[in-house]
């Protein structure tokens, strides 16, 4: 099966995580044309690099369409991509069937941990109430990597184990 990656990003910090009643980071995000993963630490130079051992969310995905419909829910068409603070933008994948699954994407072994799920931040990044309700059950995947390698906008294949891991 061949899949689209739209967009690729990191941020350096923190905004939501740790920020409970407080107002969110300033820490800016990052488009890449390529990001490097790195088996079971997750993307060189992101937020997550590193943070917590076996991290289930050391690679992020978000699908195109959901980040539409949050375009025309909000009434913005121009709200960016880099709002749902997800490091991968992609189409063409069915994101929540890949938890507890095994897959490749391109030349990258990763495993589907759980949903992302969206929380009441995204109501505020995106700037109109009723986000998150809308996101709930199409928040994205959070994945394990299994082993190192790069992503690239543009097409890419993927494959998928046929059969679900067991969950940790």
């Amino acid at each position: 099966m061949t899949a689209t990656i739209h967009h690729l990003f990191t941020s350096p910090g923190h905004n939501y995580v740790g920020h409970h009643g407080k107002p969110p980071g300033g820490h800016p995000i990052e488009e890449h044309e390529s990001i490097e993963l790195v088996a079971g630490r997750g993307i060189r130079g992101d937020r997550f690099f590193d943070w917590k051992e076996d991290y289930k969310g050391q690679v992020t995905f978000i699908d195109l369409a959901v980040v539409d419909a949050v375009r025309g829910h909000a009434g913005n068409p121009a709200l960016p991509a880099s709002a749902f603070r997800r490091n991968v933008v992609v189409s063409g994948i069915d994101l929540n069937a890949l938890v507890g699954r095994r897959f490749r994407l391109g030349g990258v072994l990763l495993e589907g941990s759980e949903e992302c799920s969206p929380c009441y931040w995204m109501d505020e990044a995106c700037g109109k109430p009723g986000t998150e309700e809308l996101m709930k059950g199409r928040g994205g995947l959070r994945c394990r990597i299994l082993e190192s390698g790069s992503l690239r906008t543009g097409p890419v294949t993927v494959a998928v184990a046929s059969s679900r891991q067991a969950k940790p």
